[in-house]
């Protein structure tokens, strides 16, 4: 891009993120924002279409298709913001707001990057670029709007989650298998211990036995998983032997296992029963060879692949080889002093534009 146009395109994002931070789109929310997206996108010349409070548009018609997604909801705002967290302010080049960082700077920049592209004419060689803006990625649970969208969406090659990653290729993310173990006893009077079986020792015992209990394998990025206890509840009464208590396992799975492998090693370690309560986030990977973590790597030269801890709409879209990236650092999410660089919003358009281009150049390579 010439000077005056990229100076043009740097004002366009800046001006498209302060008006979706002004939605206050909380999760199941997003009604007003989606109506906006999909008004703007229309009025810039794409075709665009909706399917709830999900907009997504397109450019190109051809089969090898790449997606980009981020989402339109936010979290509520906390006690501790320093302006209105729904009014975008700008100070010594940083933007306030709600959704700046998660995730209203990724949908922005991967919007003014698609249109951007249009502009100037350039078309994906036998391929479609698809952005997908979202709701209800916030929930954790219920609805999801990219898991709702993906069954209506053309079959895809390959994808880039929108979300804080300071423009760096997230290529592994830890799962969340939660399960829920319930230790049996017998009940008895407490002035009579020895006629009952304490279900609380029994759940204490286990807990001692998962303390001392370790992993073998580990993944490159994301190490190990880890297990910890969150919750404990058991016993009626003061003057009663408990016969049922109930403790909470929080287990950040990596791609080194299935949660159905945790799930059998742990059976062995411990005498409770173990109940799955949640297991729909699974961990996911991408090769560093994929044909969209090397066109990350061209796009943003000296930046490096690495895992996250964090869950998100990633696990949608296993089944393709896919990288979350996105501006702003993720430890900035869901903070009362959220904000983000505007240089780097700036960046993150170039960013986007430059992964599409070496995404279908290589493309292209592998083809010749």
């Amino acid at each position: 891009m010439s000077g005056s146009i990229a100076q043009a395109v740097a004002t366009e994002v800046i001006e498209l993120l302060k008006s979706l931070v002004r939605f206050p789109s909380l999760s199941h929310q997003e009604a007003e924002i989606a109506d906006f997206v999909e008004h703007y996108v229309r009025q810039a010349g794409l075709p665009v279409r909706r399917m709830d409070n999900n907009v997504y548009f397109w450019l190109g018609e051809g089969e090898d298709r790449l997606l980009l997604n981020s989402h339109l909801d936010v979290v509520p705002p906390s006690a501790d913001h320093p302006f209105d967290p729904f009014e975008p302010v700008e100070v010594d080049g940083k933007l306030y707001g709600r959704g700046t960082v998660d995730a209203k700077a990724s949908g922005a920049a991967m919007t003014t990057a698609l249109l951007s592209l249009a502009r100037e004419g350039w078309r994906p060689p036998n391929g479609q670029v698809i952005v997908a803006l979202t709701a209800c990625e916030e929930t954790g649970g219920g609805y999801n709007g990219l898991e709702a969208l993906r069954p209506h969406l053309p079959p895809l090659q390959a994808a880039i989650v929108g979300e804080p990653t300071c423009l760096q290729p997230c290529v592994a993310q830890k799962g969340l298998l939660i399960l829920k173990l319930h230790a049996r006893g017998r009940t008895a009077h407490a002035a009579r211990p020895h006629l009952g079986d304490n279900a609380i020792l029994r759940a204490a015992r286990d807990i001692q036995r998962l303390s001392r209990f370790r992993f073998d394998r580990a993944d490159p990025f994301l190490g190990a998983p880890t297990l910890t206890v969150t919750t404990i509840q058991g016993g009626t009464a003061h003057n009663v032997v408990p016969e049922h208590c109930t403790f909470t396992l929080d287990i950040r799975t990596t791609p080194a296992y299935t949660h159905a492998e945790i799930v059998q090693l742990l059976a062995g370690v411990v005498e409770s029963e173990i109940e799955v309560h949640s297991d729909r986030f699974i961990p996911v990977a991408t090769p560093v060879d994929a044909r969209i973590v090397q066109a990350c790597l061209r796009a943003n030269p000296g930046s490096r692949p690495f895992g996250s801890p964090t869950a998100s709409d990633w696990i949608f879209l296993h089944d393709i080889p896919t990288v979350k990236l996105g501006p702003g650092p993720s430890e900035r999410s869901h903070t009362g002093g959220e904000h983000i660089e505007l240089d780097e919003l700036v960046r993150a358009v170039r960013v986007y534009r430059d992964i599409i281009r070496h995404y279908y150049a290589l493309g292209e390579e592998s083809r010749a």
